[in-house]
């Protein structure tokens, strides 16, 4: 990865971190419109899913790609993965203090589930490069 490339990554990253924290703090009118289920599964667990899905995957992206040996792409993907539940946790906590919004333990559910299968897939990719 190019120098270049990994300032581009870093800085979708930090916009990706901002957009998320624009999501979950933010005061929408009128979002209450959308479809309460889809799938029987509410919207609101597929939209905290969808958020958190790509953290991994930026993440992987904003260090580089993952360089090096087969057990540092394993502990940087481990990282990954707990950055972005101490992420989530920090977002379902301030929610709480918040007026108009409520902090939901199932939401850390869906992040937490989102991440796994996201950093499961980064691991695969990464560590099936490795083996060429």
């Amino acid at each position: 990865m190019t120098r270049r490339q990994l300032l581009w990554a870093r800085i979708l990253f930090g916009l990706y971190l901002v957009a998320v924290a624009v999501l979950c703090f933010g005061k929408f009118d009128g979002a209450q419109d959308e479809p309460r289920d889809l799938w029987g599964i509410p919207t609101d667990k597929i939209v905290h899913f969808l958020m958190f899905f790509p953290f991994p995957i930026l993440a992987c992206l904003a260090s580089g790609g993952y360089r090096g040996e087969r057990w540092q792409a394993t502990f940087r993907t481990v990282i990954a993965f707990l950055a972005g539940c101490a992420f989530a946790a920090a977002t379902e906590w301030v929610q709480t203090w918040l007026s108009y919004r409520s902090g939901d333990p199932v939401d850390f559910g869906a992040d937490a589930l989102a991440l796994l299968l996201s950093s499961a897939i980064v691991l695969i990719i990464v560590l099936a490069k490795h083996r060429k």
